[in-house]
């Protein structure tokens, strides 16, 4: 079932919220049983910011309203590479949920399922390739790949927390020369 995507305008910036998923949910009370919706919703600016949120209440447009200011409160920022892919590939996980995330060329597009999906489009990833293991369960998904998501780390902090110059870092990411610090071995061929 597509669910629809809204754009929110806050404070200059367009929000995009994205709904994951709407699940109804039954309190047992003395007269019965109490019908509501539980409802899930990804937030993000589509330019490196993106958020969760999770929201109960008896009516969807309620629960939707209520996870969508908690996404707001909850939003991380990732770095991205050429505002279009991550840096480096990332793996994380919540529970039994499990994601791998990979940078991808320029072209490839968003390869991922389902709520992973949603978090990346809201996130303003345009190449990735990720993967979901384990745990299908939309909220282990959301958290597992926000939790991958926190870990990406910019060329310019791993820099700063290193003490070196970017181009010290960036310098040895093309260059095959360098990645060997081994001495070449040499195999003679002896003939008796």
């Amino acid at each position: 079932m597509a669910l629809p995507d809204k754009k929110i305008r806050e404070e200059g910036s367009e929000l995009v919220e994205k709904l994951v998923s709407v699940n109804r949910v039954a309190k047992t009370v003395k007269g019965g049983r109490r019908m509501g919706f539980a409802a899930l919703v990804v937030v993000g600016d589509a330019k490196g910011r993106v958020g969760f949120g999770t929201g109960k209440a008896r009516e969807v447009p309620d629960a939707v309203r209520k996870a969508t200011e908690g996404a707001k409160g909850s939003m991380i920022r990732v770095p991205l590479r050429e505002a279009r892919t991550l840096h480096h590939d990332t793996y994380g996980h919540y529970g039994s949920g499990k994601v791998t995330l990979r940078s991808a060329p320029a072209g490839t597009g968003v390869i991922a399922g389902g709520p992973m999906r949603a978090v990346l489009e809201a996130l303003g990833l345009q190449d990735i390739v990720a993967k979901s293991i384990g745990s299908s369960n939309p909220h282990n998904v959301v958290r597992a790949t926000l939790d991958a998501l926190s870990g990406v780390e910019s060329p310019r902090q791993i820099a700063a927390r290193r003490g070196k110059k970017i181009s010290d870092l960036i310098g040895r990411r093309g260059d095959s020369s360098k990645s060997s610090d081994k001495a070449d071995v040499v195999v003679e061929v002896v003939k008796e």
